[in-house]
């Protein structure tokens, strides 16, 4: 049996580190049916939500996760549902902000996509 923690903490890892340094390389990783909700707006496909992360006001981030839990999400697909929290530094602020973050992850030949990502900041 695949370690699902293992795929969880190998894409997590890839994930926050190409946000981080490249956002628009995050390509890869959706498809046009993917679906992101970024503070309850949602957007759909791999264009659109490139567009998003790549047009966010701001030049420098880091993503520090704190959090990581897996699980599988269907019993007939090897898909997995994979839940991050952590802290958001931007732009070297000395205030990080605490994000969640869900991604549900669908097998593709032999990695993973996003189907649904559902990313939100906690600004209390």
């Amino acid at each position: 049996m695949t370690d699902i923690n293992a795929i969880a903490k190998q894409f997590t890892d890839f994930y926050y580190t190409t946000f981080d340094s490249n956002r628009a390389g995050l390509n890869s990783l959706y498809r046009p049916e993917s679906m992101l909700s970024w503070e309850g707006s949602p957007i759909v496909g791999v264009n659109a939500i490139v567009e998003k992360i790549t047009s966010l006001p701001f030049s420098k981030v880091q993503h520090r996760v704190t959090t990581l839990d897996a699980q599988p999400s269907s019993p007939s697909v090897a898909s997995l549902l994979v839940s991050v929290t952590g802290l958001l530094v931007i732009d070297d602020s000395e205030n990080p902000l605490q994000f969640s973050q869900i991604f549900q992850l669908i097998p593709d030949g032999g990695s993973y996509y996003v189907y649904n990502d559902i990313f939100r900041l906690n600004y209390g």
